[in-house]
């Protein structure tokens, strides 16, 4: 970390840099604040915890050193909707007193989720490529052999794609995935943030795949859970039957309202205002 910040000090003394940003480069802290730049960190995640709030040594030791550094940063983004809706929640601590810091800008998401037709006429899967997933994959192919009145619209970034039928149809690459979420009844996917959040817009209740190795997601997931906003299930341990069930509770889910009061909240033009605030109150 130290030769990052000494070589980010040197690019920032060259090129008269007025404000260094970076996520999970903690060596621009040290690099901007020996500078006496401003410097804000983006992060979706300041606190190591797993679902409910427990915690292991390791993790402990950990928190004390991410907040004790982030105090270093002149400004916290959280590219997340503010609360109540903060998807990223059981995964950020504001230190008490220092709210000021902190910025709820809304995702940096590109897209305008008005201007697609909604249906709900399949289910959509897309829930990671990695090699043990693919036999929750062919979980779903099984059902939808028996299930004929439901189509499965997949998308599987693994080497080898389930074969498709006339209700599982199986995608590698898509020009527009959204194209596909918007005509689904319920989503199938993990819990990364940013897929939670182009759910949510497109008011599509989900069934997350938690990876065990990712207790940030997991704790995505049961915020969603939380909000009403879908269900969840181990990713490692999930049955076929288990997953029909999980199928069956999120397809009675009636969709959360969230399209109308969030899709003109602009994380990027919001996190642009909090950087170009900071440059300016350092300008003599």
């Amino acid at each position: 970390m130290m030769h990052s910040a000494l070589r980010i000090r040197q690019l920032i003394r060259d090129h008269a840099i007025d404000c260094v940003i970076c996520d999970t480069m903690y060596g621009g802290i040290i690099a901007a604040r020996s500078r006496g730049v401003p410097v804000a960190f983006i992060t979706n995640q300041n606190h190591f915890n797993g679902p409910g709030g427990t915690t292991n040594p390791v993790w402990k030791i950990l928190n004390f050193l991410i907040q004790r550094y982030l105090r270093l940063a002149t400004h916290v983004i959280i590219p997340d909707y503010p609360a109540p809706d903060t998807v990223s929640e059981y995964n950020i601590v504001v230190p008490r007193g220092e709210e000021w810091r902190y910025s709820f800008t809304g995702p940096f998401l590109d897209i305008n989720p008005k201007v697609y037709t909604y249906c709900q006429e399949c289910i959509f899967a897309s829930f990671g490529g990695e090699p043990y997933k693919l036999e929750m994959y062919k979980m779903l192919k099984t059902i939808a052999d028996k299930e004929k009145n439901l189509i499965f619209d997949v998308f599987y970034t693994g080497p080898v794609l389930p074969e498709s039928s006339d209700n599982f149809i199986s995608h590698g690459y898509v020009r527009n995935l959204y194209e596909h979420l918007a005509r689904a009844r319920i989503a199938i996917v993990h819990g990364g943030l940013t897929t939670l959040h182009e759910a949510l817009l497109f008011e599509k209740p989900v069934l997350i795949i938690m990876d065990p190795n990712h207790p940030e997601q997991q704790n995505n997931a049961k915020k969603i859970v939380d909000m009403g906003a879908g269900t969840s299930l181990d990713g490692r341990t999930v049955t076929k039957e288990l997953l029909e069930r999980k199928l069956a509770e999120t397809m009675s889910f009636v969709p959360k309202p969230f399209r109308e009061e969030h899709a003109a909240v602009n994380g990027r033009k919001n996190a642009y205002e909090v950087i170009t605030g900071l440059v300016q109150r350092r300008q003599p």
